[in-house]
């Protein structure tokens, strides 16, 4: 019965241990974004692909230009859905130069209106507004029903 309270306790300490060191590589991360803050100057906020047919990968790539006068430094990119993979920076962007968010939508089993967003986090102030992906899949019986209908 001992050994497994003392199991037990050991199990515990180190998911608690875990987690601790997680939130404080977090803090160190957003307490770097508040030591040195920049502004940016978003030139690419909205896509819109159009139309694509279900199982295309569409690619796009959202601009933004570091305008102040430290490095800014995209810490983290996400995407409203696990079907658009979002890629940030590796580097931070220099002041005056310009940045770019690499983004790839996976079209496959997603027929219909398209309405994706893509959170930024980074030590600009004010802070990324969301970058946002639009557009029409053709689902693969649509495409179907119009060759038909022109035959």
């Amino acid at each position: 019965m001992f050994k497994i309270f003392f199991l037990a306790i050991t199990i515990s300490s180190m998911l608690v241990s875990c987690d601790v060191r997680k939130k404080d590589k977090m803090g160190m991360t957003a307490k770097q974004e508040i030591k040195d803050p920049t502004t940016v100057k978003i030139i690419d906020s909205l896509y819109n692909f159009g139309k694509t047919k279900e199982g295309e990968i569409v690619q796009y790539s959202y601009r933004f230009k570091n305008t102040g006068d430290k490095p800014l430094i995209v810490s983290d990119v996400h995407a409203s859905c696990g079907c658009t993979i979002p890629e940030k920076p590796e580097q931070p962007i220099m002041p005056g130069e310009t940045g770019f968010i690499r983004i790839k939508f996976d079209s496959n089993h997603r027929p219909g209106e398209v309405h994706k967003t893509i959170s930024v986090a980074s030590n600009a102030n004010p802070p990324f507004t969301d970058l946002v992906l639009r557009g029409t899949v053709i689902g693969k019986d649509q495409e179907d029903k119009d060759s038909a209908k022109a035959n």
